[in-house]
């Protein structure tokens, strides 16, 4: 059973993404909460697979209260999913830099809510390779500042390449195609840079690969 909390200061919005998970039968609400700070403790007491957050909230924000759940050891098991009104809006990256797995419209059509909730519960890749695309393009000509090294030089050469394409927005398909290997041994690749790099998700590990200096716009 995925068990996932809400976290959102509109209670229609709530109560529609409520309704829909609670048709499924492997997906459980198991709290509510309308600012950022009682979403915070509630996902602390319950530990759900999954935390929705609005990123625009009273009290304390989104990206705040992702941040402090992406600190706990305790809340390690938490997928971070941030809700947003627009596609590409200025606190995406933020978001993600602060420990998000991935974000949603919205105005996303409820198969593909389900779909990304349950991709979340799993720690799997959350971000499409498309919406990867856009957060490239949107901001890596204003990247962070970069950090030498960035922790990449624990990585093989061969993992530092499957890092670089995932960074790039490919699919685990297509950095196998890449590098003529698997898809299961790119998928390992990948997990074990996320492992050695101490990160939550693919999401993270793309927005290492750019603070890191690993990949830049001029990469590709």
């Amino acid at each position: 059973m995925i068990r996932v909390v809400l976290v959102d200061d509109q209670p229609l919005l709530r109560s529609g993404f409520r309704a829909l998970l609670d048709l499924e039968d492997d997906i459980e609400v198991v709290g509510e909460a309308a600012d950022g700070q009682s979403g915070l403790t509630l996902v602390r007491t319950e530990l759900p697979d999954v935390a929705l957050i609005d990123i625009q909230m009273p009290v304390m924000d989104g990206i705040a209260t992702t941040r402090r759940i992406a600190a706990d050891p305790a809340l390690a098991g938490v997928h971070v999913v941030m809700l947003t009104n627009y596609g590409m809006d200025e606190y995406v990256f933020d978001a993600l830099r602060a420990g998000a797995a991935g974000f949603l419209v919205k105005d996303i059509v409820p198969e593909d809510f389900l779909h990304a909730v349950r991709v979340a519960a799993r720690g799997d890749a959350l971000l499409a390779p498309s919406i990867t695309r856009k957060l490239i393009d949107r901001y890596v000509t204003q990247p962070p500042p970069t950090r030498t090294g960035g922790g990449l030089e624990e990585l093989t050469s061969r993992e530092r390449e499957a890092v670089a394409l995932a960074a790039q927005g490919l699919s685990n398909d297509e950095i196998a195609g890449r590098m003529v290997i698997s898809p299961s041994t790119a998928k390992t690749h990948i997990n074990r840079a996320m492992a050695k790099l101490s990160v939550r998700d693919r999401a993270q590990l793309v927005v290492r690969a750019y603070e890191s200096g690993l990949v830049t716009p001029r990469t590709f």
